[in-house]
């Protein structure tokens, strides 16, 4: 593996210096004082390239120092059948260290190819015979609802993660725990900020770590890995690896497109149709699980009004405006009414912003940078449930959402904005 520069702490000066020593090295380091540092590690494997390479990496450091070594998958049940395996592989080839939390629990989930379905619940007791998938034969399964103190249904997976990490703390007496997870800086600008944040709390001055609250920290040892690194670890050390990596590959997808994500998410979509190729009794199985599944793998990467990518087009006379409220009327009413919500409280922001009243253009600029009707009717024929299209994130929480939505349509008929009320 190639040297190469890594404190992403620097990096926000635009200056990347060398560590002085390969990634490899680097990692095994920053693991070593992360079991050094934390009485209680535990690792978050999704069955990925890059989680699979932190458990090797982990499991070979408990052994050392003779500890145990915590590993959460958190199953969201739609999965590709090479990936349960390599699951059930990993576990079995570290189960002398292991103690393994297998969640599969009935999470709430986004569905981006349907507007009649924008969510689903993984694992849904009241949906057994459409399940994707059996539930996984493990010791260390975890289906009951009851079984954490702070799960109930429906709740959301960025919910579920940080609270296990509490828990487990708390069970063994608020000890400090750290939880490894396998990000890489050059993934994303949001895995690169996660890591070069001069805000965040880190633990002893450790740029590649992060609180999360009371005695949590997240830990991230081969943040500054590349994709090329990953693979050289796999080659390199002859450790098992995800198989249904080799077949996207066969398929064309490049080793920097090839990822795992469940998939009828806003992003994920795009990699739908790979299920079709790749698993073909796994995707009519997930083609009967949740709405708009076939019409996502079909659609998901052509251009023009299907999903509103690359380019979309007003209907001949017709206004975006005029658009906009035709196509809310041809949503379920619920899913209506979300989308005016969020128009209202955008057309606030600008009302304050150049656009009194929010008067906003019916045309403009393709960017995220000027408000638009056209931009409006982009992220919604696009079905972005959350509206990135329009600046905003997800809720920090279902609950928190519920109650964001009461307060906002109360407030947004105060506003009176021209179709959000």
């Amino acid at each position: 593996m190639a040297e190469r520069g890594g404190d992403m702490a620097r990096a926000l000066s635009k200056h990347k210096k060398p560590l002085g020593t390969d990634v490899l090295t680097a990692a095994r380091r920053r693991v070593r004082t992360v079991f050094q540092q934390f009485p209680v590690v535990y690792v978050s494997f999704s069955g990925g390239k890059d989680s699979g390479v932190l458990l090797e990496l982990a499991a070979c450091e408990a052994r050392a120092q003779g500890r145990r070594l915590g590993v959460l998958i958190v199953d969201l049940e739609a999965q590709y059948a090479h990936t349960v395996d390599y699951l059930h592989t990993m576990l079995d080839r570290h189960r002398d260290v292991l103690d393994v939390y297998w969640a599969a629990l009935p999470l709430s989930l986004r569905n981006a190819v349907s507007v009649y379905e924008p969510q689903w619940t993984c694992w849904d007791p009241e949906a057994r015979d459409m399940w994707a998938r059996p539930l996984p034969e493990h010791p260390g399964v975890i289906s009951d609802e009851d079984f954490f103190p702070f799960f109930h249904r429906g709740m959301e997976f960025e919910e579920f993660v940080p609270e296990f990490g509490k828990w487990l703390s708390d069970r063994h007496g608020g000890r400090m725990t750290a939880c490894l997870v396998g990000i890489r800086s050059d993934e994303s600008i949001n895995r690169w900020r996660t890591i070069a944040r001069r805000d965040k709390r880190t633990h002893e001055g450790h740029q590649w770590t992060t609180w999360i609250g009371d005695a949590l920290y997240n830990a991230y040892p081969i943040y500054d890995w590349r994709t090329e690194d990953i693979w050289t670890y796999y080659g390199a050390e002859g450790v098992p690896n995800n198989r249904i990596y080799d077949l996207m590959h066969q398929a064309g997808v490049s080793i920097h497109q090839a990822r795992l994500c469940q998939p009828y998410g806003d992003d994920q979509r795009q990699g739908l149709w790979l299920y079709h190729i790749l698993e073909p009794e796994t995707w009519s199985k997930l083609v009967a699980r949740v709405q708009g599944a076939n019409f996502g793998a079909r659609y998901a990467r052509e251009t023009g009004n299907i999903l509103g990518r690359i380019k979309i087009t007003c209907p001949d006379g017709m206004t975006w405006e005029d658009y906009y409220h035709y196509i809310l009327g041809q949503l379920p009413p619920d899913t209506a009414d979300h989308y005016r919500t969020k128009v209202a409280v955008f057309l606030d922001w600008y009302s304050v912003r150049g656009y009194p009243g929010g008067r906003i253009p019916d045309d403009g600029p393709n960017n995220k940078s000027e408000p638009s009707w056209m931009r409006i009717c982009k992220t919604i024929l696009s079905n972005d449930y959350w509206c990135k299209g329009l600046s905003f994130g997800p809720p920090a929480s279902s609950e928190a959402y519920k109650t964001y939505r009461k307060k906002m349509d109360i407030q947004r008929r105060e506003w009176g904005y021209r179709g959000t009320v």
